[in-house]
């Protein structure tokens, strides 16, 4: 019942928030404003998992949006900076591509959790997954900060 509600707060906070973590992210490494996305996604999951009330409801769509806020403006960036500048349009459309079937594969998963084992399973497994992308983004950092090579060279 308060699912539409949720995404209201979710959507205020992202876009409130897309802007000056944008700016942000044009001054420092987008990599930590990326694992740093992840930690607040890690905190509004376990927070929204033990939620009780409305008041930790609300607490938890907020630091969604702010996860929103820090990942979405630095995946877009990142593109644009490894993208050669004739493949941009091919390299934006395939990262709405992925992202748009790992929405749906996550949502599917969510929604079977969810139906099993309730909500704050959903979130705890949420939470479990980000610690693994997290772990796995901070494994490879060294690598996405290297410069691409045109031709492979």
């Amino acid at each position: 019942m308060l699912v539409p509600g949720v995404l209201v707060v979710m959507n205020i906070a992202y876009s409130l928030s897309a802007y000056p973590v944008g700016a942000l992210s044009d001054r420092m490494d987008r990599t930590m404003m990326l694992v740093a996305g992840l930690c607040v996604l890690i905190v509004a999951d376990l927070v929204l998992a033990r939620a009780t009330g409305v008041t930790a409801l609300i607490a938890g769509a907020l630091l969604w949006g702010l996860h929103m806020g820090c990942t979405q403006g630095s995946f877009a960036a990142s593109v644009a900076d490894a993208a050669p500048p004739d493949c941009r349009g091919t390299a934006f459309g395939m990262l709405n591509l992925v992202s748009g079937l790992a929405q749906f594969c996550a949502s599917a998963i969510a929604g079977v959790f969810w139906d099993a084992h309730g909500p704050g399973s959903t979130f705890l497994v949420g939470a479990a997954l980000a610690i693994l992308a997290l772990a796995a983004l901070l494994s490879v950092r060294n690598l996405l900060r290297r410069p691409l090579v045109a031709g492979g060279e």
